[in-house]
């Protein structure tokens, strides 16, 4: 994992080789945000309303080591402040200030499969149905084994997932669904959360078959990333929460970025 700060305050001139400068793609959908299915799942965890996709594309080639470059730029872009979505504190739909600083941590993404849930179903957290086996837990009532093993470094099944594999895209991706929002009910079964991972990650990560080994390998770059105004943390929120996230996803071939929000709350529970 790879987390690194833009210093830069916003009164100071840039000299990076290239600036990135973007325009919005009002037209790009997102199966997640479209599907009745995973709209209703989204609601009964508390996410729906709180958390959206935008489309945004760029205009020069990138590269994963211009990384902070190209977060920096995509913060002071005029398009991506008038455009970008942002939850106040309210609940409204607001748009992006002036920002000071980013904080940018590299994600790794290299999964073309789900194959890094198989310990998942193999080690006593499953019942063989797919129901997630309950549990005790000394703060929160109806636990159950699949929430202890992301929240719980005790877990006696935490090492069944590798640290490698803990940080990958797609495994924060399912941690994300499972944790949910402020009123989250949870699923008896682990269906539903593979399923929406599944079509958010198509969603966001391109894949390209190379032309010599014919594998399928991922091309996009995640970028985790947070940024600051003069009074401090204001995006993705001002409070921090492990379930308040921005993701860019970064295809280098389409030079397209797709920007991943969720602020923790109360989601829309009317399914509007």
């Amino acid at each position: 994992m790879v987390t690194t700060t833009i210093g830069i305050m916003a009164e100071e001139k840039l000299s990076f080789e290239q600036t990135f400068n973007f325009n919005l793609l009002s037209t790009k959908s997102f199966n997640f945000q479209e599907d009745p299915k995973t709209s209703r799942l989204l609601m009964k965890w508390s996410m729906l309303g709180r958390i959206t996709a935008q489309a945004f594309n760029f205009d020069q080639s990138f590269q994963p080591y211009r990384s902070n470059d190209f977060a920096w730029n995509f913060f002071q872009d005029p398009c991506v402040k008038h455009n970008l979505n942002v939850l106040d504190p309210t609940g409204s739909w607001t748009r992006l200030g002036d920002i000071t600083h980013v904080n940018v941590e590299v994600v790794p993404c290299t999964k073309v499969s789900v194959d890094i849930f198989d310990p998942i179903y193999s080690n006593g957290i499953l019942r063989p149905s797919g129901h997630i086996v309950k549990c005790y837990h000394e703060i929160y009532p109806d636990f159950d084994e699949l929430r202890m093993l992301l929240l719980e470094a005790d877990s006696e099944y935490h090492h069944i997932i590798s640290p490698s594999d803990r940080q990958e895209f797609l495994f924060r991706l399912f941690k994300h669904m499972v944790l949910g929002g402020e009123l989250c009910q949870y699923e008896d079964v682990i269906d539903p959360y593979i399923e929406t991972v599944k079509i958010m990650y198509k969603d966001l990560v391109s894949v390209q078959k190379d032309t010599d080994t014919k594998e399928i390998n991922v091309v996009t770059t995640v970028l985790k990333v947070s940024a600051y105004d003069h009074s401090g943390l204001c995006y993705p929120s001002a409070t921090e929460n492990k379930q308040t996230f921005a993701y860019l996803c970064i295809d280098p071939c389409k030079r397209h970025v797709y920007v991943l929000f969720h602020s923790f709350g109360i989601g829309d529970f009317s399914g509007n």
